[in-house]
């Protein structure tokens, strides 16, 4: 699917990028990659995992930003850190797709907690919750009582 999906906005943007000027041609590339993360996001919130589903999710997610790597003129943006500051529906995507990897659910608070304190974390606690339901390996009682948090925090 991802593989078909960047044939088609090369067949949208390629034509237009040839046409502006570098940085414009990124801020379109990003854009338009911030408008498809959000599409697919919502897509997601759709589906159920498995182990392997999970893992072939993270491979399209790298595929997905890699085809960002390769489109952008600007060098900054062949670092995933950077592209991922600059596109925060894409790091959102690459969050879940770490999240919907975890082994075991113990692993979360770990993952949550190392991604949070790098400053890299933009899922809130619901959304973690949520997106953690769509394993279907993992128990929706046992990821509500390992991610509850005392009344007023978040």
């Amino acid at each position: 699917y991802i593989s078909r999906l960047c044939t088609c906005l090369d067949d949208l943007i390629l034509p237009l990028c040839s046409h502006l000027a570098p940085r414009l041609s990124d801020e379109l590339v990003l854009e338009v990659l911030g408008t498809v993360a959000k599409r697919l996001e919502v897509s997601l919130k759709k589906c159920r995992f498995t182990a392997l589903g999970a893992l072939s999710l993270d491979s399209d997610m790298r595929d997905l930003l890699n085809y960002a790597k390769d489109r952008l003129d600007a060098q900054e943006y062949h670092s995933n850190v950077v592209l991922v500051r600059a596109c925060t529906p894409l790091a959102r995507l690459m969050q879940i797709a770490k999240l919907l990897n975890v082994d075991d659910l113990e692993d979360v608070l770990d993952l949550v907690t190392a991604s949070k304190r790098k400053g890299n974390w933009d899922l809130t606690l619901e959304d973690t919750k949520s997106y953690l339901c769509l394993r279907l390996e993992f128990e929706s009682g046992r990821i509500h009582d390992l991610l509850r948090l005392p009344e007023g925090q978040d």
